[in-house]
């Protein structure tokens, strides 16, 4: 049965009634904190549901994880798979808790969070989000696990990533644009000269991105 409980989590509450909901994804060694700052300019006016699960991984040398990590790209199959059912499980228990489906809810994440964002939104059987936000982030390559990336019928994705990224190479963002944008997805993508960072200049063009999804 979907449980709220699968995850650790912090949830903020909507205004009013909530034009729809967002779900924000930490990276790694971080944890369901580290993202809510972030809240406060994407959706100033508190019009959604705001939902930030724990990586159910504590791994050296600190923070907490949603899967171990080897090759980049190349997440360990064994703990994404569990991280990945638990949040699936999650987000479902969420939508029911709240009212607010997951096709009003947009999926985001930066780093190992933004793959998890990706396989949430777009795995085997998945109900397509609102939107996917993908952060310095890429498209996991996991045997047996592959993304439906055909037919995205022209499914908001804002990719953003730094050219100077030592951690995520920049190429993983340019392939995900690539491949989303083959999909038939409408895709956003922002690439500045910064490391593994969010850049503070593309936040705007984020606001903007996430405020049209629920217009």
């Amino acid at each position: 049965m979907a449980a709220t409980e699968d995850l650790v989590y912090e949830l903020r509450p909507a205004d009013g009634d909530p034009a729809g909901a967002i779900v924000l994804l930490h990276g790694r060694g971080t944890s369901e904190q580290d993202l809510i700052p972030l809240l406060d300019v994407l959706d100033p006016d508190e019009r959604l549901v705001a939902a930030f699960p724990r990586g159910p991984l504590e791994l050296p040398p600190m923070g907490h994880h949603w899967y171990v990590t080897g090759e980049v790209g190349r997440p360990d199959p064994n703990s994404f798979d569990d991280a990945l059912a638990r949040l699936a499980s999650w987000l479902e228990a969420i939508a029911a808790q709240t009212g607010v489906p997951i096709e009003e809810t947009v999926i985001g994440g930066f780093s190992q969070g933004a793959v998890m964002a990706w396989a949430l939104s777009l795995g085997p059987g998945r109900p397509r989000p609102a939107g996917l936000l993908a952060m310095s982030g890429f498209i996991p390559t996991v045997p047996g696990f592959d993304l439906e990336l055909g037919d995205l019928d022209g499914l908001p994705i804002a990719i953003s990533h730094g050219s100077l990224d030592p951690i995520v190479s920049v190429e993983f963002a340019r392939h995900a644009r690539r491949r989303a944008q083959a999909g038939g997805a409408d895709v956003l993508y922002r690439e500045t000269e910064v490391p593994h960072i969010v850049d503070p200049r593309i936040v705007p063009g984020l606001v903007d991105w996430v405020e049209a999804r629920f217009m």
